[in-house]
């Protein structure tokens, strides 16, 4: 794994993370390391979400949820073609 440095944290700011990792029970570490991979998990939906058409009801105003999920699947595996070329 790779270190990461922030400088130039605010004292309340670390005084706040210090207080939230306490309160789970873990180190500021640990915490840190869990918000951060919160945190790419979330760019990488908000990444297939924004590459998504607008999904369209049907005729009878339902949605099509098995039509959603292969438009997900697509989406990904065009991404992942795309990144390997």
């Amino acid at each position: 794994m790779v270190a990461v440095q922030v400088r130039d944290v605010p004292e309340q700011v670390r005084l706040t993370l210090v207080a939230e990792a306490e309160r789970r029970g873990e180190s500021l570490q640990v915490f840190l390391l869990d918000v951060l991979e919160r945190e790419a998990a979330n760019a990488r939906n908000r990444e297939i979400l924004r590459t998504q058409k607008p999904i369209r009801p049907r005729g009878n105003g339902a949605l099509d949820v098995g039509e959603i999920i292969r438009q997900g699947r697509d989406a990904q595996d065009r991404k992942n073609l795309a990144a390997s070329r």
